[in-house]
């Protein structure tokens, strides 16, 4: 990404960032008690992650990155947000977890660190913030250790052809297009799926800055990692989001547990809402 246009997509995250906490109640005393964020999908895309090193990518404010540290895993987070690594380390100070957290463009950070993880993690709405799909997973691959693990469970791409009524939106092959948009309030959007700790409403803002990202298709996304030199595991599609409402038109999958905190189209209608994808470095 160009360096202007990264720093407008910093300065949307970094507005929408504070906006998603406010929503949050008290989230170190959440964690302090044992809660975690997140969903059985994660859980079992990464399988048993004790004593494993796992890097967390875009790792945002850090409350996942928490919960895999609370598992046994030795986490390091990278994130770009001045406002999320900020909070990230507020909140793992709070709650006393092992979580580290870098401050870096993950591209940067992929390319020039000397650590490497038996675990690279990815989750929501990650890789569309890369211009350059390749590269990005390519640095995914270095940093794994001999026989580690890349794990990512993706907002599905197609969920961005889909319109408020469910009505046609973007094209689903968009290659090279530039999506300025700003970083919307979905924390706020979710009403309590994305706030375990406790939801709190509060009015909405307009977000003055635009974001910057690009549309990746199931291809493009499992064609990259398998030119990466990584072995592909598993390509699963879901039919819910976790936490994520795309819009008021998408419905909560269920009125109780897990499926009140998922949504779906509205049946009878049936399409992928989210991308699950494993790989294995040699």
């Amino acid at each position: 990404m160009k360096p202007e246009l990264l720093d407008e997509t910093r300065a949307s995250w970094n507005f929408a960032t504070k906006q998603h906490n406010a929503h949050k109640r008290d989230q170190a005393a959440f964690f302090r008690a044992g809660g975690t964020t997140l969903f059985p999908d994660e859980l079992e895309l990464l399988g048993d992650v004790r004593g494993k090193s796992l890097l967390h990518v875009c790792c945002n404010s850090g409350q996942d990155s928490v919960s895999l540290s609370a598992l046994g895993a030795n986490v390091t987070g990278v994130d770009f947000g001045d406002e999320a690594i900020a909070f990230a380390r507020a909140l793992a100070a709070d709650c006393q977890s092992t979580a580290t957290f870098v401050h870096s463009e993950a591209t940067a950070f992929l390319e020039t660190t000397a650590q490497r993880f038996d675990v690279v993690f990815f989750s929501y709405g990650v890789l569309g913030w890369f211009e350059d799909l390749p590269r990005v997973v390519r640095g995914f691959a270095r940093v794994l250790a001999g026989g580690g693990r890349l794990v990512g469970l993706e907002i599905h791409p197609f969920i961005w052809s889909v319109g408020s009524n469910g009505e046609w939106k973007d094209p689903y092959f968009a290659p090279g297009r530039d999506f300025a948009d700003p970083v919307t309030d979905y924390v706020g959007e979710s009403k309590g799926a994305l706030s375990p700790s406790g939801h709190v409403d509060a009015a909405p803002l307009t977000n003055p800055h635009v974001a910057h990202s690009w549309q990746h298709t199931v291809g493009d996304i499992v064609s990259a990692v398998a030119a990466s030199g990584l072995v592909v595991e598993q390509v699963r599609e879901y039919p819910y989001a976790n936490g994520f409402r795309p819009s008021a038109w998408f419905v909560p999958r269920g009125k109780e547990g897990v499926d009140a905190r998922r949504f779906i189209p509205p049946p009878p209608v049936s399409f992928p809402v989210m991308l699950g994808v494993t790989a294995r470095a040699s």
